[in-house]
């Protein structure tokens, strides 16, 4: 059975226009969720709207209400909705093209795929795909889910689209409360070094399927093994370890880590004279953390 659409209408691009579909591009219903019960009799509590004077109310009499002042709302009804006609009711229309490394990701919402709607519209959605894989941009438009107004990018994507709602500016907060009072302080060159080359032996190339939900898999060998009608196994937590400072986490990183098979590094360059002028007895450099950073990559690296 075919996944139903989330959204039908047009994208336009000037005077051309191309039928197409929106279909999510993530799902929940994987996602281990649980349902509120009586503690005695196990039946589903059904969520009912209560009215604060009149008690249990019918979900025909609630109508929508927007809150202009502290408990004050004006009323609006599906007719002042109606009222509210815009283009991007039925129309994705393309207002620009940028660089697809201009969209910073904290403003990335909803993700969804879209697909021509039918035979005759391929080829315009092959077209305008293929354009915008070539030149590397996104497109900016606009379009209406769930009665509100959205601006989205537009991007190729395999043999169809990619389509992202962004989140309105005002729904991001600024970085000066949580960034303000961080030291803008430049650390030092040769212990940055070090974590560069922590860094490198730690270089993968990325695999979602690498990075399973372990609390998800957790719940359901316990859900599993309730049903058999066992006691459920208690998750052991990774112990914390007693590393309290940058000089013991880098140390026992780098000693657990597999060096990379690769030329030497400046980190390298750094470590071994330092290793030397320990083994011949010389005076250590002033920094003591520094020192022991060196000869954690030293180590790391036999």
């Amino acid at each position: 059975m075919a996944p139903r659409a989330s959204w039908k209408g047009y994208l336009k691009l000037s005077l051309v226009s191309c039928p197409v579909r929106l279909y999510p591009a993530t799902s929940a219903s994987e996602r281990i969720s649980f349902n509120q019960l009586h503690k005695k009799t196990h039946n589903r509590i059904n969520m009912k709207p209560v009215d604060p004077e009149l008690g249990l109310v019918e979900r025909a009499d609630l109508v929508k209400g927007y809150e202009y002042e502290d408990k004050q709302y004006i009323i609006i009804d599906d007719t002042d909705l109606d009222a509210v006609r815009i283009e991007s009711n039925h129309t994705m229309n393309i207002e620009a093209f940028v660089d697809e490394d201009e969209v910073d990701v904290i403003y990335q919402d909803a993700p969804y795929y879209m697909a021509p709607d039918g035979a005759m519209a391929e080829e315009t959605f092959a077209v305008l795909r293929e354009a915008m894989r070539k030149s590397g941009k996104l497109a900016i438009a606009r379009l209406v889910l769930s009665s509100r107004e959205r601006v989205v990018t537009i991007g190729a994507r395999e043999n169809g689209m990619f389509v992202c709602t962004l989140r309105n500016p005002n729904e991001v907060r600024g970085t000066a409360e949580y960034f303000g009072n961080i030291p803008a302080g430049k650390p030092d060159p040769e212990m940055l070094q070090l974590a560069e080359a922590l860094i490198k032996q730690k270089e993968t190339t990325f695999d979602p399927k690498n990075y399973e939900d372990r609390y998800e898999v957790a719940l359901m060998t316990m859900i599993r093994e309730k049903l058999k009608g066992h006691k459920p196994i208690i998750a052991a937590a990774p112990e914390r370890g007693n590393v309290i400072n940058l000089m013991d986490a880098l140390k026992a990183s780098l000693s657990q880590s597999k060096p990379p098979a690769k030329s030497k590094s400046k980190a390298d360059e750094v470590a071994k004279p330092a290793a030397k002028k320990a083994a011949a007895g010389g005076a250590a450099p002033e920094n003591p953390l520094k020192a022991n950073l060196l000869k954690a990559v030293g180590k790391s690296k036999k």
